[in-house]
């Protein structure tokens, strides 16, 4: 039945997709930015109610009320494609998603994509990459727009940490705008790189925001960290096994025996 429903869901994005796009490619050009992004939330709204019904996939959320009332960073845990559906669907505030430019060419999403003002990394650029993605985000922070980031970059599996990048937390510094860590164990219903989707209510938790004054990247880096993987462990603690301490002790005479 689980095969069954989650192939289901994938007809659903195929038929419903394609002529949403359809019609957001025939209507953007009369919108203004604004009407665009709650239409293609819109779409993404759609979908958390059909798996809602279909997948029996549901959300509680903490914390709505740290949602400042100026323009912020949003950084955010990254286990699952859940997220990046949910966000703009339950988030009051527009929102710019940062992402590879070559998204930009995945038929119908990525079109539609691009007749949304976010904010695009060409890679090419090389060092130049982060000026304009600090340009393009300020911009739209003066729109009063929210930018959210994932920290770790890819999706992470269940139960781990992947490397905390500090890009979010240099653009927040940049624009002088504070920070809203977002912890979620959404990865349990909708798991990295798996077909399968799985009945379960997802938990995400909205911290409060860091100010950034005074703050360098690096510490705002690692006040999210330290935030979000704490939260994690709080709303998902049986995903988070203490290390065996007779194991730990061994692995550090092991690293010191032979100089690691």
């Amino acid at each position: 039945m689980r095969f069954i429903r989650s192939l289901l869901l994938i007809v659903f994005f195929v038929v419903y997709t394609v002529p949403y796009a359809c019609a957001c490619f025939l209507v953007f050009p009369f919108m203004c930015a604004e009407r665009r992004y709650w239409m293609a939330a819109y779409w993404c709204k759609s979908c958390i109610v059909v798996m809602r019904y279909l997948n029996n996939i549901r959300y509680q959320i903490e914390g709505m009320e740290n949602l400042p009332n100026v323009p912020a960073v949003l950084l955010s845990k990254h286990q699952s494609a859940w997220e990046t559906l949910a966000f703009p669907a339950l988030i009051p505030r527009p929102l710019c998603y940062v992402f590879k430019r070559e998204l930009l060419f995945v038929p119908f999403f990525g079109w539609t994509m691009g007749m949304l003002k976010m904010v695009h990394i060409d890679r090419r650029q090389g060092k130049d990459a982060f000026a304009s993605v600090a340009r393009q985000g300020r911009e739209r922070m003066a729109e009063s727009a929210w930018v959210i980031m994932f920290p770790e970059g890819t999706r992470t599996r269940v139960g781990q940490q992947g490397k905390y990048k500090s890009g979010g937390a240099r653009f927040a510094c940049a624009a002088g705008a504070p920070v809203v860590p977002i912890a979620h164990n959404a990865g349990h219903v909708w798991p990295r790189k798996s077909f399968l989707k799985y009945a379960g209510i997802v938990t995400m938790s909205i911290g409060r925001p860091i100010d950034t004054t005074g703050l360098t990247p690096e510490e705002v880096n690692l006040r999210v960290e330290r935030w979000i993987e704490t939260e994690m462990r709080r709303i998902d603690p049986d995903s988070y096994v203490p290390a065996d301490p007779e194991t730990e002790s061994e692995s550090k005479s092991h690293g010191a025996a032979t100089g690691l």
